[in-house]
């Protein structure tokens, strides 16, 4: 059984936004920081943004920040990437991802889903 599962990747226009959604157990959830990520084609997996345990605390990768927002709802162990202004070097298959932490570090986070394909179209 996989932890957790994305939804809400899509095909969209430049300037268009998307939400996704990630929907985990109450184990991969409860006292998590929530994080995305994303993988472009040929390229490493980078750090997208984060979301704390506690009060909701979150960080950015720097080329999202006022575009992208991330939030949680701990009662229905689902976190959300609320994505605006979407441009076409965002495209990417984004992950959701649970860990102790607050970190952009991958390899700190223990659950991962299986991903969701986002695709923005100039």
């Amino acid at each position: 059984q996989v932890p957790l599962v994305e939804s809400g990747g899509g095909l969209v226009q430049a300037g268009d936004s998307l939400r996704l959604s990630c929907a985990g157990s109450g184990g991969t959830f409860s006292r998590h920081t929530m994080g995305w990520f994303r993988q472009a084609p040929g390229e490493e997996r980078e750090f997208v943004a984060a979301i704390g345990w506690i009060a909701g605390t979150t960080v950015y990768k720097d080329s999202v920040k006022g575009r992208f927002t991330i939030s949680r709802d701990n009662a229905n162990n689902t976190v959300y990437l609320q994505m605006n202004s979407l441009k076409p070097e965002d495209t990417a298959v984004y992950y959701c991802a649970a860990g102790a932490i607050l970190t952009g570090m991958k390899s700190l986070y223990d659950y991962w889903g299986l991903g969701t394909q986002v695709t923005v179209s100039s």
